[in-house]
């Protein structure tokens, strides 16, 4: 084989190989993306389904049920507009408290509800996720909005 074609076959070779190894990467980084949702979006089926994502907004009053197990928890996460129920095995952090902050990360189940493999409280008095924080001020503005349209409705037009 003339030197040429042994370059030609060697660059080749090269993108080819570069172009597997970015492709892999790519993958594995789409699997490992997880995206925030509130439960306004999950109602309007923008979250994903069969796919893990995070779930945030405030720990509705109320709600918090803990099984016989002591490990298996309910409660309901709100973004004062929608609200989700969600289940969780295991320890829940020590700032997890009703009325609070909170990020789930799992999936949505058949039936509705979210299975969490992880609860994430917010860590003092004014913090909240970023995502979190911006949900339910959507979530408060829409409620504002539909109230507001339901006021100025005229009578007799409900």
């Amino acid at each position: 084989m003339k030197p040429r074609r042994k370059r030609f076959a060697l660059i080749i070779g090269g993108l080819a190989m570069l172009g597997i190894a970015a492709a892999l990467i790519l993958n594995a980084f789409r699997s490992n993306l997880v995206f925030f949702f509130s439960p306004s979006q999950v109602f309007a089926q923008e979250a994903p389904h069969g796919r893990e994502f995070r779930l945030g907004g405030l720990v509705e009053q109320g709600s918090l049920k803990r099984q016989p197990d002591g490990l298996t928890v309910e409660f309901r996460v709100t973004d004062t507009a929608r609200s989700i129920p969600v289940t969780y095995r295991g320890m829940l952090p020590d700032l997890f408290r009703e009325g609070k902050g909170v990020v789930t990360q799992g999936r949505l189940g058949a039936d509705g509800t979210f299975r969490a493999t992880e609860v994430l409280a917010k860590h003092d008095e004014n913090y909240m996720p970023p995502q979190a924080a911006d949900a339910l001020k959507k979530a408060q503005q829409a409620n504002t909005q539909a109230a507001k349209t339901m006021h100025l409705a005229p009578e007799g037009m409900d």
